[in-house]
């Protein structure tokens, strides 16, 4: 069983709610715009980190993290893109990956617009945490956590950080 806490869009921004929901997970997920190598450098302190670089993420974020990143997490298959879309509205990268191998866990991040939906012709999940930063047009500061508990993803809970002011 692995707790995962699931954020994107920090936009250089972190905070002690965010790190202390950090400690309380297995592994961090970070699904872009980051913002700054610092925030990085906060989050590997805590716990093992995986992610994708993001729009406005520079040479030295790009560098360590992929535009894509697939990988297994238990016995789900992840495919993680920054911008990424959602079921229906799919950028044509993801439909490319998900054409060639369709994961169980699909999540995006960039829109801020924290969504949880499930897509019946790729038969996956889509997962996008919102922004937990205090760049953007959103109103409320979100993440999300779960558990991957072999083939299955359960426990999903979304946490709200408070409004971005």
């Amino acid at each position: 069983m692995t707790k995962i806490l699931l954020l994107s869009d920090s936009h250089s921004y972190i905070d002690d709610r965010i790190l202390d929901y950090a400690k309380q997970a297995d592994e961090i997920w970070h699904c872009g715009d980051f913002g700054s190598f610092e925030i990085i450098e906060q989050l590997e302190k805590i716990k093992p980190l995986k992610g994708v670089w993001g729009n406005i993420d520079g040479a030295k974020i790009r560098s360590e993290f992929p535009e894509v990143n697939r990988f297994f997490c238990e016995k789900v298959e992840v495919l993680m893109i920054h911008i990424g879309g959602y079921p229906g509205k799919y950028t044509p990268l993801t439909k490319k990956e998900i054409s060639e191998k369709a994961p169980k866990l699909f999540i995006s991040g960039h829109s801020h617009i924290l969504k949880a939906m499930y897509d019946d012709k790729n038969k996956l999940l889509h997962l996008n945490p919102g922004a937990c930063g205090k760049q953007g047009w959103h109103k409320m500061r979100t993440m999300m956590q779960f558990v991957v508990d072999g083939e299955e993803i359960k426990d999903l809970a979304i946490i709200e950080l408070g409004p971005k002011v």
